[in-house]
Parts: structure tokens; sequence; C-alpha cells
């Protein structure tokens, strides 16, 4: 099924080789609540060179994918918020890291000086272009041109963040405040790459950046809906959140970001990458979540 699923994206890709539209927005008829959903890693059109230039089989290479993430927020619109999805994966070009967070082991020439080459994400393999999948496994078959990860950037990185800034700025404009959900999902155990090798993980980690992203009554809402319906929920372990969380979040501004990441487990098979029967269970629980969120009072989100 998975191995069919990729084959199948790849079959439409322009000449290029890079996803077109590199992102896809469904808005909703119209914004009622100063919120919107974004699914950076659920992407699942996979260019047909990078598939060929890589030592893994398609199967392994969506192994980091969020996969299904942007169904199981696919009733956002419906409650008034836009969701934004990346359609281009996570293993080709990452959009929660920096624009340029390289590994210099990974290509063919001296990377530029404004390169960040030293950061903690680079030494776990997964940086903007990443060197690793989620379990540990080597993706390249040989090395990268400087070249080709500025057009990766260019042509998929900086496109969503463009359109993701003007949703929030839209949003800000709106309503005086927004709350942007950064929606991810996780591993049930560990790998090898992450802070917790071995650990199963709890069912939903909510992230703030130890309080730096939003203000406490979002992170607040989410874990006590969250805890109502049974769910076992951590804060900022092993996730405290990503570039996309750090960057937009500015509470102080009226500008609130929260990740979530969601343990595979809870809805599908992890290891042939397909639905399982509490998918929609899931998904329904995550419609009144959103509501939840939505219903917050805007003056809340305004308060510095």
């Amino acid at each position: 099924m998975a191995v069919k699923h990729i084959v199948t994206m790849l079959n439409g890709l322009p000449a290029s080789d890079h996803p077109d539209p590199p992102y896809t927005v469904i808005a909703p008829k119209r914004q009622t609540v100063p919120v919107i959903y974004a699914s950076p890693h659920s992407g699942s059109i996979y260019p047909a060179s990078f598939v060929a230039g890589s030592r893994l089989d398609p199967l392994t290479l969506r192994r980091s994918e969020d996969a299904f993430v942007d169904e199981l927020f696919a009733a956002a619109p419906a409650g008034g918020a836009p969701l934004l999805k990346a359609n281009f994966p996570r293993a080709y070009i990452d959009p929660n890291r920096e624009a340029y967070e390289l590994d210099p082991e990974m290509f063919d020439e001296r990377l530029p000086e404004f390169v960040n080459t030293r950061s903690p994400r680079i030494g776990a393999g997964l940086g903007t272009i990443a060197r690793v999948v989620a379990n540990g496994a080597e993706i390249y078959r040989d090395k990268l041109s400087f070249a080709e990860a500025t057009a990766r950037i260019e042509a998929l990185y900086r496109p969503y963040h463009a359109r993701l800034a003007a949703l929030l700025e839209a949003t800000m404009a709106r309503f005086g405040a927004c709350l942007l959900v950064d929606c991810h999902s996780m591993p049930s155990v560990g790998g090898p790459m992450d802070r917790d090798p071995g650990r199963r993980r709890v069912d939903f980690v909510l992230g703030d950046c130890f309080g730096a992203a939003c203000a406490p009554i979002v992170i607040g809402t989410a874990e006590t809906f969250l805890e109502s319906r049974g769910y076992t929920v951590a804060r900022n372990d092993p996730y405290a959140g990503g570039f996309v969380t750090r960057h937009y979040g500015h509470p102080r501004e009226g500008r609130h970001a929260l990740q979530i990441e969601i343990n595979r487990a809870l809805y599908m098979d992890e290891t042939r990458i397909e639905k399982t029967a509490g998918f929609q269970k899931l998904a329904d629980n995550l419609v009144a979540l959103m509501r939840g969120l939505g219903e917050m009072a805007i003056v809340e989100l305004r308060q510095p």
C-alpha cells in the first residue's frame, strides 16, 4: 500500500522534479477564529530523482513522514480556521528548520559561511536537508551539491514559509491576535536519533518552547481537554517545539504558537504506514480540541 502510494504520487511531477504547488491551503468560507493549523511534515509527493538517488526503498523513506496528520486536522476549515499543509516530504526538505541548517559532511563542496553547520539537529542527521530518516538509516548514496540544496530551499521551503507568514498576518489584521498550531506525529518509541531512545511515549506531547511560544492558557486548554478524553500528555519532553514554534511564537505581541505531537500508535500501523481503526476516534476528538482552542477568548490571546 505505502509503496503504491509513493509511486502514484511520483507520476504527476513537473519537469522541475519538485512538488508543484509546494503547499496546499484549505481555507474556510470565512475565517471565524484566530487560529491557523499547519502540517509541515505530512507531505507525500516524493521527487523521482530523490527516490532514485536514495539508498533506501520507498517505504523506508517514509519513516520520517507525519503520515495522515493533515487528514487528522482536516476539519479545521469547517471550524473557521485555515489549514496549511506541505506537499513535499520532510525527508526531502524540512520546513521546521532554519532555511540553511545543513550538515557539511553531506556536500561535495565547502558550504558558505552563512550556513548553520553546528546545530544539535545537524548532529542528529536531521537538518534542513536530512541525512537520515527517523530510524537512523542513511538516505543518500552520493554527496549533494550546494546548488541542489539552494534549489530545494527556494522552490519549496521559502514559498511554504511565505504563505504561512501571510496567513498569520491576515489573522492578526482581522482579530488582533493569532494562534498557530503546528501539527506533527511521533513514533510510539523513541528512535536512535532522539533524546529518548527506546522509551515508550505518551499519547501527546505539547510544545511551547518551555513557555516562550504561547500564553499559558493555550497549552493549558489543550492539555486539560486531552486529559479529559483519557489521553496521556507531556509538556516539552521530548519535543519542546521546532523552528516554526520558536520563530512564529511571540505571545507578548499577541502571536502564539503551539506544537502538537501525536503518538502514531493511536491511529496508524507504523510499519506499513496505514491507518488503523483508531484513526476516526482520534480525528473526532481532535475536532473537539480544535473547537476548544477556537473558543478561547480573543482578549486572552491579546494579553501580554
